[in-house]
């Protein structure tokens, strides 16, 4: 069994105006919250914490009754991706953690599945879900490669990271207090050669904004029965 973290803490900034009263994570798509999305995708890890900060009294409500996760919030700051993980260690134990942001869905096999079967804890510190990149053209978006043994480089053309990976938590000591982000721990496995990849064989979206939902929900709307 593997531990999972969903980073829901985010404020949702880009997500206005939909966020102005409700986490990012508890905007519906396809008639459920996104963290439900997430969740879902995740299923078959213990145990599951997820972080909250922007309006997470409402995550917390709505998490109340699910057996097996945590809700975690982080005060006062904000701590992105490696900070929120490093947070909720105590709750994920020592080993390996599944991580998934809660902006995305999916179809096809589960996030979950694919990445724990090609998990190769002797030969990877780390592993990504990869995907064709869909014209997202944010500043500082990685693009990514494989070799012939799955290992990542970084490169000008490639694969995007879809927001779901496992990672060794062995590097967190090296890490200064405070915020930082998971490609802290990322950088020096690549170097040495320690991250790898695998393509999601199935369908995926980024529900970043507003004017994505539309895109999310026709992708689930045709997905097999």
């Amino acid at each position: 069994m593997i531990a999972a973290m969903v980073f829901a803490a985010g404020l949702g900034t880009r997500m206005r105006p939909l966020t102005d009263d409700r986490p990012k994570a508890m905007v519906a798509v396809a008639g459920r919250p996104l963290i439900d999305h997430a969740l879902e995708q995740v299923e078959g890890c213990a145990p599951v914490v997820v972080n909250a900060h922007h309006h997470a009294a409402a995550l917390r409500a709505h998490l109340a009754d699910r057996a097996g996760v945590t809700l975690v919030e982080e005060r006062p700051l904000l701590l992105e991706t490696g900070g929120g993980l490093r947070n909720a260690l105590p709750h994920l134990g020592g080993g390996p953690v599944l991580t998934m942001n809660a902006d995305n869905v999916w179809t096809g096999p589960r996030a979950a599945a694919t990445l724990r079967a090609a998990w190769d804890p002797g030969a990877m510190d780390g592993l990504l879900l990869l995907g064709p990149i869909r014209g997202r053209a944010e500043a500082g978006r990685w693009k990514m490669a494989l070799d012939g043994e799955g290992r990542i480089a970084l490169a000008e053309e490639g694969l995007d990271y879809l927001g779901a990976g496992i990672v060794k938590t062995d590097g967190m000591g090296a890490m200064p207090d405070g915020p930082f982000s998971l490609r802290e721990l990322w950088l020096p496995m690549i170097e040495r050669g320690r991250l790898h990849g695998v393509v999601h064989p199935g369908g995926w979206a980024d529900v970043g904004r507003p004017e994505n939902i539309a895109a999310a929900e026709a992708l689930l709307a045709g997905a097999p029965a």
